[in-house]
């Protein structure tokens, strides 16, 4: 009976630290850290016309979006690489980090001539980054890109 005891003592045990370890992961709003992709020290991301294949994947040449998937006046979110991709005008492609500068969440959405943040209501505006609507006061960080013919690539 003993060994059943401390078989038990021992998984709850793992049970409380693995909760533990997990809880942490999913801590909301690190505002010490950006976890995206860092900025280059040139803040002009996006140029039309560029060559490379910065960011394309394995076994492909067509990068990580195609041109015709980033409406004009808005933008679209790539969540797992926490990227937002916009057109300010036909042709012109920006991108920037998606993660809000306010409290760290992801941002949730393109529209409006904006990049919102569903947390706190922050908005960023779609042809530089910088702050429309607060609580965030610093502008979303821009990530260097290249588009080749209808595929964006990082660069």
């Amino acid at each position: 009976m003993s060994n059943t005891t401390r078989r038990t003592l021992l998984t709850g045990a793992g049970a409380v630290g693995l909760t533990a370890a997990l809880a942490g992961c999913a801590a909301y709003g690190d505002t010490g850290t950006d976890t995206a992709a860092p900025a280059p020290a040139d803040t002009g991301a996006g140029a039309t016309g560029a060559t490379g294949d910065g960011g394309a994947p394995a076994g492909g040449g067509g990068g990580f979006a195609k041109t015709s998937d980033i409406p004009v006046g808005g933008g679209k979110i790539f969540e797992d690489q926490k990227i937002v991709v916009t057109q300010p005008t036909a042709g012109q492609f920006k991108c920037f980090t998606a993660v809000c500068t306010h409290a760290g969440c992801v941002v949730g959405d393109v529209s409006g001539g904006t990049i919102n943040c569903p947390c706190h209501g922050s908005k960023f505006k779609v042809a530089d980054g910088s702050v429309a609507n607060g609580p965030a006061s610093k502008a979303l960080k821009a990530v260097a890109i290249k588009v080749n013919g209808d595929a964006i690539t990082k660069a």
